[in-house]
């Protein structure tokens, strides 16, 4: 994975496009002459580089120079054009000319092109690269020299986002490199045009320089794409240079992404430095230097004691023996014996006087950034370590919390101080997950929805279900048009979008697993249309570690809505649907698999205007999983459990229905579990309704077919309750004896179906 740069001329980019010509996707010019960045590789393949172009070329040209693309005659007469390497990157054949040096007029390169795309491996970087993988990068990045000069940004050479695509701008810590997103480029590249801060070793440019370079580009940027927001994702000191720039332009729309923002560094063991810079010679700074690692290593370091009143600096374990240590206790971060080494030459190359600077400046933007921070009115989601031993994170995100307007908070309480290092973490699925991905000024969870990947739904969806999965040990069964019924989904028709219509089980137990299955067995993905409690944002302090509705974003569940679901089947998508809504999924006691259905037939002739098929369902299980002991209506009849258990502040649901339909109260009942029962979920036979368009938009029509689908929920719940009586396993004890003998693999049988 290579990198472009586009450099910082008098605070604007002055990038050159030479994609045109084969030789780079973009190459952006410093004036300092050639730069060196590393490209990312499989294995060892860590020493390719991009070698920057001269400054010369870079006068009158590029997007933002005005002057179109270089000349490729003039292209190729530059020197020293080493371009892009790695070969684990996925590359294009114009980039794999470049990894093998082609110049772009051979007679020749064809050939070479073909083979070396044959030859080369596609390999996904986001699985394979660890944290060493980082320190190997800046310590060779380092060694050949960063470029010097003025801070600027970079690109990762990536596959070209979407077009509708937003910025991404990087701000890192304490390291500057911009490298500090490594681990992430491949996931974000899906979502972002990605941009990072690069900051020289050298370079002492003041944090309000920082602030005025990062403000022209947001606001240079805000020009170009007015109708999309502006994300700065800002690490330890990044987020407080991200929360200077939001304070100081508070009528721009910016997403700010904060991990661990250094606002707290009045309050951090850091300060126990300075007295210790203030009086010793810079060649003596080594003795300090690991604690510069904590900023660069994240959960590296945290195996070793804080800093304290009684374990001064001075007094920090020798170097070489901290390192050792490190290494020993970090196998699992992707170190071996042989990096201790890297550590020693990241040490080494480090100027002495950095980490003096670096603390200083951090002092000054926490005074600057505090002073200003209620000013700000951006988009906050603030991510806090639960191990950071540099920073009090945890502390530091509740306080923000309090000042920021409609600042969101998720704390990880295993992770430190460097979370975008740490392998478990993934920045663009929490950004998906939290519903903070957007490309205009609203955010719309039917159009900016990302399908997620397979390792997100293995890890975060289907993973999520496994205890309850194991307990229940769920059989489905599905209808074909011709009527007959099969265990299994085999019966579902993949041609067309569907909409699954059927009864919600208390609590909505079943929900989870009714996706999450579903889209394993059919490659469908049913669009759920959920409660505010599950996707809003007024209940996530209850849960900030890993707020409830994040699973359910992530697999494409909306807001409850007649719009949300007009939205939905217009753009194709398939809807899971539950029209009795909370009024079902709280039912009191006696009223277990009753429906409470409102008369207006509007899914049915939504369906029919898009084509959609048809299919109810019915699922049983609820009743051997749980008892009522005191249900909604009695709580609320009772002045205490009513002000204990009916939870306040809920959006009002179905405010234009009257009846039980509309008694739409969320309340937390009193329930005794009981030893889990199986659940069963049969889908009926597929109504299709797409040559029935015209026909259906009649309300006679529309209201016959849908008091069938009804009655076909209805027959399917009493055809359940009557069938699992002939399961030898319905019972808890006999199915996991049996499914316990295969590991907990093979499902234990059930009843066959007529």
């Amino acid at each position: 994975m290579g990198v472009n740069v586009a450099a910082c001329h008098q605070a604007r980019l002055v990038p050159v496009a030479l994609e045109a010509h084969g030789l780079l996707q973009k190459v952006d010019i410093h004036e300092a002459g050639c730069w060196r960045i590393p490209s990312v590789g499989q294995r060892r393949s860590w020493r390719r580089s991009i070698q920057l172009l001269p400054a010369v070329h870079a006068v009158n040209s590029g997007r933002r120079g005005g002057g179109g693309d270089l000349d490729l005659r003039e292209a190729e007469n530059l020197e020293g054009v080493t371009v892009l390497g790695g070969s684990g990157d996925q590359l294009n054949k114009k980039h794999l000319l470049q990894a093998e040096g082609v110049t772009a007029s051979s007679g020749d390169e064809n050939r070479k092109l073909e083979n070396a795309a044959i030859s080369t491996p596609e390999v996904s970087h986001e699985q394979k690269l660890t944290v060493r993988n980082y320190i190997e990068e800046v310590t060779y990045f380092l060694q050949c020299g960063d470029g010097g000069g003025a801070p600027r940004w970079f690109s990762p050479l990536l596959p070209a986002p979407p077009t509708n695509a937003p910025i991404l701008l990087f701000l890192p810590g304490m390291d500057g490199t911009g490298l500090g997103l490594l681990l992430h480029h491949e996931s974000l590249a899906r979502l972002f045009e990605l941009w990072c801060l690069h900051i020289p070793v050298h370079d002492r440019t003041p944090f309000t320089g920082l602030v005025k370079l990062v403000e022209d580009t947001v606001i240079e940027e805000t020009k170009r794409r007015p109708q999309s927001p502006i994300y700065l994702v800002g690490d330890s000191l990044g987020a407080v240079l991200a929360l200077a720039v939001a304070a100081r332009n508070p009528e721009l729309d910016l997403v700010l992404i904060l991990s661990n923002p250094a606002t707290s560094f009045d309050r951090s063991q850091l300060q126990l430095l300075f007295p210790f810079l203030q009086n010793t010679l810079p060649s003596t700074l080594t003795t300090v230097a690991p604690l510069l690692l904590s900023f660069t290593l994240g959960t590296v370091f945290a195996t070793t004691t804080p800093l304290s009143h009684t374990h001064p600096p001075m007094k920090l374990l020798v170097k070489k023996q901290l390192i050792n240590q490190l290494v020993e206790e970090n196998l699992e971060l992707g170190f071996d014996q042989s990096s201790s080494s890297t550590l020693w030459k990241l040490l080494e190359i480090l100027p002495p006087e950095m980490l003096g600077w670096k603390l200083s400046m951090l002092h000054t933007a926490a005074l600057y950034t505090n002073s200003r921070i209620h000013a700000v009115r951006a988009e906050v989601l603030l991510l806090a370590s639960g191990s950071d031993l540099v920073l009090p994170s945890i502390d530091e995100a509740e306080r923000l919390k309090k000042i920021i307007p409609g600042c969101r908070v998720r704390f990880f309480r295993e992770n430190g101080h460097l979370l975008f290092l740490e392998g478990d973490f993934n920045l663009a699925t929490l950004i998906r997950s939290t519903g903070s991905y957007r490309r205009k000024h609203k955010y719309d969870p039917v159009n900016d929805f990302v399908m997620f990947t397979r390792d997100e739904f293995q890890t975060l969806i289907y993973n999520h279900q496994v205890f309850m999965r194991q307990v229940t040990s769920p059989v489905f069964f599905s209808t074909a048009e011709d009527g007959g019924v099969i265990q299994g989904l085999s019966n579902i028709p993949t041609d067309r979008p569907v909409i699954l219509v059927g009864y919600h089980m208390f609590l909505g137990l079943e929900l989870g697993i009714l996706v999450a299955d579903f889209w394993k067995e059919t490659g469908i993905l049913l669009r759920g249309l959920a409660h505010p409690i599950t996707v809003g944002k007024m209940y996530e302090d209850f849960m900030p570690d890993r707020a409830m509705g994040d699973p359910a974003r992530l697999g494409g569940a909306v807001l409850v809505s007649g719009k949300a679901m007009f939205q939905l089947l217009k753009s194709g998508a398939s809807v899971l649907l539950f029209p009795g809504g909370q009024r079902e999924a709280g039912h009191r006691k006696g009223e277990t698999y009753k429906l409470f259905w409102p008369e207006k037939a509007e899914f049915v002739r939504m369906a029919a205007r898009y084509g959609v098929t048809i299919i109810p369902f019915a699922s049983v299980g609820e009743d051997d999983l749980l008892d009522i002991l005191v249900d909604a209506n009695e709580i609320r009849s009772i002045p205490f459990l009513k002000n204990l258990l009916v939870l306040k502040d809920v959006p009002p649901l179905r405010t234009n229905f009257t009846g039980e339909v509309a008694d739409q109260p969320l309340v937390a009942p009193i329930m005794a579990p009981k030893l889990p029962g199986r659940f069963y979920f049969k889908f009926m036979k597929p109504i299709r309704t797409h040559d029935r368009r015209e026909e259906l938009q009649q309300k006679d029509e529309a209201d016959r077919l849908y008091h069938h689908v009804k009655r076909e929920v209805e027959n399917g719940l009493a055809y359940l309750q009557e069938k699992r009586k002939e399961d030898p396993y319905r019972e808890f004890v006999p199915r996991v004896l049996y499914e316990s003998i295969s590991g907990m693999k093979n499902k234990a049988p059930t009843f066959t179906p007529e």
